[in-house]
């Protein structure tokens, strides 16, 4: 049975990416295209025209959730991996309390996208995971989620979205992992990425240098081997970054 990958906000960046080290892998994927103007998924197909799927996907909608697992069941029937890679963060987020008025509409945006998006994703096709034989649930997150370590005075919309994003995974790990799910939560690193809609001139990392620590991650079972620090057992949850280093809640 052809291995099959579901992302989501793969027009660009981390999405594109990783789609793109897939498909090199021999993967069957099924790309979200948020933004049809975009020609980078286009320009993929061409290379792969046979295991590239191009399918609109907005997560905020329900109806385009559930369309797009309409297209992956009448085209493929199941799905192996799926990959939550949609999200954003918008500039007002950056702002500390009392420094300008709080912009209460895109934190509601901030959380439908980041928090919410994956929820209706895992909803719609779950159901096409059910009859795959990988099971993997993959979210990009983000230390910006972490509360232990969150040391920043502002980013209010996108620090909570992604803390409630982490949430979400923790209780779908709890309901799903006895029925032989397993789980990825990731933290990319700064990169110089899409996140506020124009290419970051700044950050540590391109996508591309994401991308590929990323498909170790999602890809490879966790076992028990004390020696390889990316490895544990499935039942603990644990959000990773780029190097594999792990991250408190």
């Amino acid at each position: 049975m052809e291995s099959v990958a579901v992302i989501t906000g793969a027009d660009r960046g981390l999405g594109h990416a990783m789609a793109a080290g897939l498909l090199e892998k021999g993967w069957c994927v099924f790309a979200g295209r948020y933004m049809p103007d975009w020609p980078e998924l286009d320009t993929l197909a061409e290379r792969y025209p046979q295991r590239l799927h191009i399918m609109p996907l907005d997560v905020t909608s329900v109806e385009s959730v559930r369309a797009a697992a309409k297209v992956v069941a009448e085209a493929a029937g199941h799905v192996d991996l799926l990959i939550n890679n949609a999200g954003i963060n918008l500039a007002s987020s950056f702002r500390a309390l009392g420094e300008a008025p709080q912009d209460y509409d895109n934190m509601h945006r901030m959380y439908d996208v980041n928090a919410l998006g994956p929820l209706r994703v895992v909803e719609a096709f779950l159901p096409l995971m059910a009859r795959g034989t990988m099971k993997r649930l993959c979210f990009v997150s983000s230390e910006a989620g972490s509360i232990n370590r969150c040391e920043r005075d502002g980013w209010y919309g996108y620090c909570t979205s992604k803390a409630a994003l982490n949430m979400a995974v923790k209780i779908l790990h709890n309901r799903l992992r006895p029925e032989g799910y397993s789980f990825r939560l990731y933290h990319p690193g700064w990169m110089r990425s899409y996140m506020r809609g124009v290419k970051s001139e700044v950050g540590d990392l391109e996508p591309e240098e994401a991308a590929v620590p990323a498909l170790t991650y999602f890809l490879r079972d966790r076992g028990g081997d004390p020696h390889v620090p990316t490895r544990h057992d499935e039942d603990r949850l644990v959000l990773r970054d780029w190097l594999g280093r792990e991250w408190p809640w």
